[in-house]
Parts: C-alpha cells; structure tokens; sequence
C-alpha cells in the first residue's frame, strides 16, 4: 500500500467524465456531491427506492431510476455503492455496457468483479459518513485498485480530482483496512453509546464527556495510540476495575466487555503498572 502526490487537483473540462451512480446512501451520497462539485457529470442515479433516487439525482441534476432495464450507456463509469451482498448482482446487469465498473466496499475483493467484467475498479472511500453531515472530500482517503493498467490510470486521474488522499490498495490490504476502521470507528460509537446510556441511567448529560473524547482522538493524530493509553487497566489498577465490575453486576454483557477490553489493554502494555 503506498500514497500517491499529486500537483494538479483538477481535470481540464474536456477531461471529466459521464458517471452513472448504483445507489444513493450515504457514500453515494457524498460521493456523488464532490463529483459534482469537480466538473463530472453524473448521469443517472439507480436506487431501487424511487424516492431516494430522486432526491440525490435532484441535487447533482442527474436522472432518477429505479430499473436497470432503463440504464443509458452514455457513461464513462459505473460507481456501484450498495450493501456488499448486492455489489455482484449489479455487476452482472451492467457488465454487458462494457464500461468501467467500480465498487466502493471496504470488504468486497476485485477478483468478486473479474468474474464478471474485465473493466473493473475500487474506489474505496476511508470515511464515515452521514447524510446530514458535510464531510472535506479532499481529506477523504481514497483507496484504488484495478483490473489493469488503463483502468488504474483513469481512476488515479478521477479520484484526484476530489481528494488529494490517494493510495492504491489491493484486496487483500483493503480488507485488513476495513477491519481496522471497525476497531477505530464502528466500535468505540458502540462504546459511547453505552457511555451515554450508563449517564442517562443517573441522569447526568454525555456532553460532560465530549472534551475527553475529543482529547483523546486530538492525541492519535500526533501520537501512536499505545503510547497515550490512560485508565485503570494500564495501570493494572485491580481495586477500581474490580469496583468498575461490581457496578455493572446489573449489566453483565457490559461487564464482559470491560473485562476483554481491560484485558487487552494489560496484555498490549505487558502487565505494566504505569502511573497515569
């Protein structure tokens, strides 16, 4: 996995491309705005819902549909952003265009598309996103990988024209990555949840822990996360993890995951008693 610079931002006009959108979810969504916003023309969005094809179509003024069947050849490239089961069942319906087919899943391998077309990429975005929150699309991460050497060079080209965080992946690194963005992200939103949760249930507000949070993410952007780990089990403070337990006893699936997280963070500082 390496990151490619890049000196120019933009494409000449001439140079954007006719993209047709398979989805309209959040990444979708996003994805298809910055498009937008960089000279492309996207040409149709396809939901199965009506109503959500119209709404994102409508913002990028493209063409809403809902059938496959109605699909326009006159594009350059198809960016297929659905839940991973459905990626192949959209590549079999559009490998019959003949154009670049791309998908945007952490999970889903290459060689998944290579069945079905020889035209085929990732275009991966590293990103959480939601709907109603606007995200820099320059910071973004975007992770490539293509079926050859004409298919990269398009991509490379197309992505750096929205971010200037581009890095080529393959498969087998782009699910390891997928994988560790669970473990940053996906996981520790479950843990403010049960944060949030354990406040309201003594009426106390989780804004009193924001600073923290935010702290701590400030802190990994400069440091690795080892070196700034704080809190009881790196101190293998047994009394107040043992009194952290006991207040959980009405909880017991919350008890286990304070022990398997304490447990992991002992084990990553080799037992030690650090005084923090």
């Amino acid at each position: 996995m390496f990151k490619l610079q890049w000196i120019t931002k933009y494409f000449n006009c001439k140079n954007s491309m006719r993209i047709t959108l398979i989805g309209s979810g959040n990444v979708a969504t996003h994805l298809a705005a910055a498009l937008k916003n960089a000279g492309h023309r996207i040409v149709q969005v396809y939901s199965r819902d009506a109503q959500h094809a119209a709404l994102l179509a409508y913002h990028v003024g493209a063409e809403a549909i809902d059938n496959l069947a109605t699909i326009s050849p006159d594009t350059d490239i198809f960016i297929i952003s659905v839940k991973d089961d459905a990626i192949i069942e959209m590549v079999k319906a559009l490998a019959r265009y003949q154009k670049i087919i791309v998908h945007t899943s952490g999970a889903t391998n290459l060689k998944d598309l290579l069945a079905f077309t020889d035209n085929a990429g990732v275009l991966y975005p590293l990103q959480t996103f939601s709907k109603t929150k606007e995200v820099d699309f320059w910071a973004v991460p975007l992770c490539i990988e293509a079926a050859n050497d004409d298919i990269k060079t398009d991509l490379e080209k197309l992505a750096a024209t929205i971010s200037n965080n581009i890095y080529h992946v393959n498969s087998a690194d782009r699910k390891i990555l997928h994988l560790a963005a669970v473990f940053a992200c996906n996981f520790p939103n479950y843990l403010y949840a049960v944060a949030q949760q354990l406040l309201a249930g003594h009426q106390m507000n989780f804004d009193m822990l924001k600073p923290l949070i935010l702290e701590t993410a400030q802190k990994v952007q400069t440091q690795l996360p080892a070196s700034v780990q704080t809190g009881p089990a790196v101190r293998n403070d047994v009394v107040t993890m043992n009194a952290h337990l006991q207040m959980l006893k009405a909880e017991p699936y919350w008890q286990e995951i304070y022990t398997l997280l304490s447990q992991g963070i002992i084990k990553n500082n080799n037992g030690g008693h650090r005084d923090k």
